[in-house]
């Protein structure tokens, strides 16, 4: 795998898990109070989130911060 951006792995990790949901990201993003613009600019990897937001967003998806970064892309 080539080394991407962290910031686009957070997006794609967070994408992985809402996908999983079934969630759009308007609906996701209503659900956790956040803006739908901010929170698709962090999903696209073209914004950088802060870990309190990462840990909102995590509670969200019904995950702990563990079990967000416990993926392959976040090895290496």
């Amino acid at each position: 795998m080539t080394q991407l951006d962290p910031k686009m792995r957070v997006g794609l990790r967070i994408k992985e898990l809402r996908a999983g949901l079934g969630l759009s990201q308007e609906a996701f993003a209503y659900s956790i109070e956040m803006s739908r613009t901010y929170f698709a600019e962090v999903e696209t990897g073209k914004r950088n989130v802060s870990i309190e937001n990462i840990e909102r967003i995590a509670g969200g998806l019904g995950v702990s911060l563990r079990e967000f970064f416990d993926s392959d892309l976040f090895d290496g």
